[in-house]
């Protein structure tokens, strides 16, 4: 068989450059090995539902894992271009067996994936059947179900269901007429938010809602400070109470407020834990390592069950089964939701919570979310290194005398700073988090932390 480029396999999903590290043969062949997982795990199992977002190679890519999971004989339910949280949707409400999303999410437009799931849009990560579905491309030990292929059927109207079911339970009647300039970076987030605010009444300015794999304004990755510029300008200019922007495949939602200033996503992740613990008291919170203390002092105030988690959407997700948690987040922008149909990320539900939290306090945004920003985070620093065991072994000796945690790389605690090191799973880098209770404070011991690890 044609060789294929094994660095795509990632922690979360598969990814890479289109068409020298990622081709058409690749997905027809991915497309009959995620079949023969998926029958692996269930040989009962009927249905793969496909989906993709609007990147040039998308219509091609999923055609030929379409073929494939046709030729091992399950059959495709087509549910058209769609954001990755609709994707999720699909699956687990409907009930299908496993499904597929081509998709790159935010990285730049040379580049295509696919994140997999199984029944409940349960994640399929390095841990749980990435790696054996490589295994199943490279020994060529693909499965056929029958002997017949399977049958494309088309699922319409997906994308209204989930707003009906997901605003079922919320009172949007107590949500104020917003004005909201919302950037969706020429990607996903444009179909959810036309049909979210069919239902829900605000005034709203629409950046880049024309869908172009070309992304001819801006990167789809709000983490790059260049790339939420424009929708900053956009809300000082328009005097808008605030502004939303979305990732590529819409499960990644950043805020800005009155001023045009970002708004942490762990603290709209605190803010969120406190609103589920009203409803939920008790509950399980899942949070990541980078997200400091803001997250976990909300959960302790509320008397909710705080749990940690490592880095990464498909990991965190089985920590919230696992723990029967209600919600999770992470401070890449990710917010998950415990549903009776699957748990995942749910912009529908995130968003009118918040927007309803945001109507009672009767405040501009900026003095809304104002007594939760306590704490000074250093954001996370990039460091290339030769060794990233002996970079982790020197924290661990050089801040014995704090409190750590080897959840997610290092993770050590003192009284007035915390911080956490951990490695890429792709590159020879570190990643430095760190939060202090003073800004002085933060540089200081960010400075500090940096030159052990670059020692």
């Amino acid at each position: 068989m044609e060789k294929i480029n094994e660095g795509v396999f990632k922690a979360y999903d598969l990814r890479g450059i289109y068409p020298s590290e990622i081709d058409e043969d690749f997905a027809y062949k991915l497309g009959k090995a995620y079949a023969t997982f998926v029958l692996e795990k269930n040989s009962l199992a009927s249905s793969v539902v496909l989906s993709s977002d609007m990147r040039l190679s998308s219509p091609s890519l999923r055609a030929e894992v379409e073929k494939g999971i046709l030729e091992s004989g399950l059959n495709v339910i087509d549910i058209g271009m769609s954001s990755t949280p609709t994707f999720y949707f699909a699956v687990a409400y409907y009930g299908y067996d496993a499904g597929i999303q081509v998709s790159a999410s935010h990285n730049p437009k040379d580049y295509n994936g696919f994140k997999m799931v199984l029944k409940n849009a349960y994640p399929v990560s390095k841990n749980s059947g990435i790696m054996r579905i490589k295994e199943i491309i490279l020994k060529e030990e693909f499965q056929q179900k029958g002997g017949e292929k399977g049958i494309v059927f088309r699922e319409a109207n997906v994308l209204e269901d989930l707003v009906s079911e997901q605003l079922a339970n919320i009172d949007i009647s107590k949500i104020r007429r917003f004005k909201i300039v919302i950037d969706a970076s020429n990607a996903m987030g444009a179909l959810d938010m036309e049909e979210f605010f069919k239902c829900v009444r605000g005034d709203i300015i629409k950046l880049n809602f024309d869908l172009d794999g070309n992304f001819p304004s801006h990167e789809a990755d709000p983490m790059k400070e260049e790339n939420i510029a424009l929708l900053k300008e956009e809300v000082k200019k328009n005097q808008a109470d605030f502004g939303i922007a979305i990732d590529g495949d819409a499960d990644r939602y950043f805020f800005v407020d009155e001023n045009g200033e970002l708004l942490r996503p762990e603290v709209l992740l605190a803010i969120m834990a406190q609103i589920e613990l009203k409803t939920n008291p008790g509950a399980a919170i899942c949070y990541d390592v980078r997200s400091g203390k803001t997250p976990s002092d909300i959960i302790e105030v509320m008397q909710g069950d705080p749990i940690l988690t490592p880095v990464g959407h498909s990991l965190i997700k089985e920590i919230m089964i696992e723990n029967d948690a209600v919600y999770g987040g992470e401070s890449s922008g990710h917010y998950y939701f415990r549903e009776h149909y699957g748990t995942f990320e749910m912009p529908t539900v995130f968003l009118a919570n918040f927007l309803q939290f945001l109507s009672s306090e009767k405040k501009p945004f900026s003095e809304t979310v104002s007594s939760y920003k306590k704490y000074f985070p250093s954001g996370e620093i990039n460091r290339k290194v030769n060794d990233q065991k002996a970079v982790l072994e020197r924290i661990k000796e050089n801040y014995k005398d704090g409190k750590i945690s080897e959840i997610d790389g290092i993770s050590v605690e003192y009284p007035d700073f915390w911080f956490n090191v951990r490695t890429s799973n792709t590159e020879p880098l570190v990643r430095l988090n760190l939060e202090s209770r003073s800004q002085e404070l933060t540089d200081e011991k960010a400075k500090e932390v940096l030159a052990v690890i670059e020692k």
